[in-house]
């Protein structure tokens, strides 16, 4: 299964050279989702983004990143993607966030690229963040902020804590958070992205320490509430992610890279 998007049924010819012809023009915001198992709630997530969305008026396309899913959720993108000219979506045949991820980024064709969870999709980080990219490269949606809410469980929020530490000792990282909601100048973060070269979660701890060192970055505190429980556990992604740190670490604190 390779990468789909802009399929159109039961429409008439004038119909479709519209559409077509708005596709062919890039939108000014790519919204990149990594989507795993996403069966039970991906339809109706999408169904309140775009509606959020169209309120706004924000010219947009949004890049469903699906990667290894074994339940009907490809299916359902195909679905999906066969109603709305906005919507796109690729597979990667292993589950890999951090990999899915990049490639979404790197596929997006808008200007500002915003980074989103299936499971958040928090319209009020997309208010707050755009305004913000006048002025700066990146915007990082944190949880651990001053003003934040993070309703996970504990042991996350634990989990959460002690990997931002264990990167603000190992590697001066000067923010609070590094993974979930990012909204950035594409053009801009490009050549951080090229730098990059872990997977799995620790990508999006990479790129985020990596700007921070390059480009205007500024956080601000969001409101966490998760649609689901996570789709991978998190005692199965520790091991992982502590090869992936270190491997961070030995990269740019030994190596200089």
């Amino acid at each position: 299964m390779g990468e789909r998007g802009g399929r159109y049924r039961d429409a008439d010819e004038g119909s479709l050279s519209v559409l077509r012809a708005q596709l062919l023009l890039a939108p000014r915001i790519s919204i990149v989702i990594p989507v795993y198992n996403e069966e039970a709630i991906i339809a109706s997530a999408a169904a309140d983004l775009i509606a959020g969305l169209d309120t706004r008026k924000l010219d947009y396309e949004v890049i469903f990143a699906e990667n290894g899913s074994r339940d009907r959720t490809p299916q359902i993108l195909e679905e999906l993607v066969a109603t709305n000219p906005r919507l796109r979506w690729f597979h990667n045949e292993t589950p890999n966030y951090g990999s899915a991820l990049k490639r979404g980024i790197l596929e997006a064709r808008g200007q500002i690229v915003i980074c989103d969870e299936i499971d958040l999709c928090d319209l009020t980080f997309y208010d707050a963040a755009l305004p913000r990219l006048e002025h700066v490269d990146m915007v990082v949606g944190s949880k651990a902020a001053r003003g934040a809410s993070d309703e996970r469980p504990f042991v996350r929020r634990l989990a959460t804590w002690s990997l931002n530490k264990t990167l603000r000792v190992t590697l001066g990282f000067m923010g609070t958070d590094t993974h979930g909601l990012k909204a950035f100048r594409r053009q801009a973060l490009l050549p951080v992205l090229e730098k990059c070269g872990a997977d799995m979660d620790v990508f999006a701890s990479e790129f985020v320490i990596r700007a921070w060192q390059s480009v205007r970055v500024e956080e601000i505190p969001i409101q966490l509430h998760e649609k689901r429980r996570p789709s991978i556990h998190l005692f199965k992604r520790v091991p992982n992610v502590l090869k992936q740190v270190g491997r961070l670490v030995y990269v740019i604190r030994v190596k200089g890279e």
